[in-house]
């Protein structure tokens, strides 16, 4: 078991590759560095092989699909992922990693929004984006956490053995800090200095694209972790619009004692049906939820005892 592992996953990064391995390198000289290629063609995976890096490889195109693979291979009592694009600085790292090894915290967030980023950014609709994202999780599940969509994070061993890994893309980040949140992780934030891609490094980010699938994990999971609260919001949607179009019946029908718009009438009524639906669903999926909260807390424990044993066993070859 390594004691700290730095995971850069990297998709055609030559022009920063190297120098991201190096700095971390020097700035967490006891970490094991590990970058996953994942299908570069233009040669980064030979220099971060140079720079010292171990180099395994991800055939499945995606970030999530990376960092599915990150997680399930490699064991540490502390886990820190960055990007290869040389935005996130590596002398924050220490910082990071001592929140986890000393604080215990699950999650440490690089919080870029609080510092240099709406500067140094030059995608104005990121800056935008990044806000949105940010507000609307943390009303949505009462949480606090700075900046939903760093790709500057540092895990425990417990976080990275119980999440999973659903996104293939760069949503990836999102459903991290949901996890976090709704698993009652504890979550830290350290401002960090953000600079933006150097010279001829450019985004695999589609803002529009990637945003909108951001967006949708946001409702999936909300709907996932929320089903009383989503469903019930459904079910107060339906109630108003059949209420709506049933008062101008019921109006019609006390002063003249006839019902003419009967097609009006059974929408509304099968309306009524459906709100009624949904709301019951949403009983029977918070209750199926909590069951599988309370079957995730078992497993929690499972998780620590076998980190404890792999600690001992450590302990004892030395």
């Amino acid at each position: 078991m390594d004691e700290i592992a730095v995971l850069i996953p990297c998709y055609n990064e030559k022009n920063t590759i190297e120098k991201v391995v190096k700095d971390f390198k020097e700035c967490l000289p006891e970490a094991t560095v590990y970058v996953y290629d994942n299908n570069s063609v233009d040669g980064s995976d030979e220099l971060a092989k140079n720079a010292g890096a171990i180099v395994r490889y991800e055939h499945q195109q995606g970030k999530g699909n990376v960092i599915r693979r990150m997680f399930s291979e490699i064991d540490a009592k502390c886990y820190i992922m960055v990007d290869a694009d040389d935005t996130y600085p590596a002398s924050s790292a220490r910082e990071m990693v001592d929140k986890v090894l000393i604080d215990r915290a699950d999650m440490v967030v690089g919080d870029r929004l609080s510092s240099t980023y709406f500067k140094e950014n030059k995608r104005p609709f990121h800056n935008f984006g990044n806000s949105l994202v940010r507000n609307s999780i943390n009303s949505l599940f009462k949480s606090n956490i700075k900046d939903i969509m760093t790709g500057y994070r540092a895990f425990s061993y417990r976080f990275v053995k119980t999440f999973p890994v659903l996104s293939k893309g760069f949503e990836i980040e999102t459903e991290m800090s949901i996890h976090a949140v709704d698993k009652n992780m504890y979550v830290e934030n350290v401002v960090i200095e953000y600079k933006d891609r150097p010279q001829g490094s450019t985004s695999k980010l589609n803002t529009y694209s990637d945003g909108f699938k951001v967006l949708r994990t946001i409702m999936r999971l909300y709907r996932t972790y929320r089903p009383s609260r989503f469903f019930g919001l459904v079910s107060s949607i339906l109630v108003l619009l059949a209420t709506g179009f049933m008062i101008p019946v019921i109006i019609e029908y006390i002063q003249t004692g006839l019902v003419p718009r009967f097609p009006t009438l059974i929408v509304c009524g099968f309306v009524v049906i459906a709100a009624i639906q949904s709301f019951f669903s949403g009983q029977i999926l918070k209750t199926i939820y909590q069951k599988n909260r309370q079957d995730f807390e078992i497993d929690l424990y499972k998780i620590t005892s076998d980190f404890n044993k792999k600690l001992d066993k450590q302990l004892e070859q030395q």
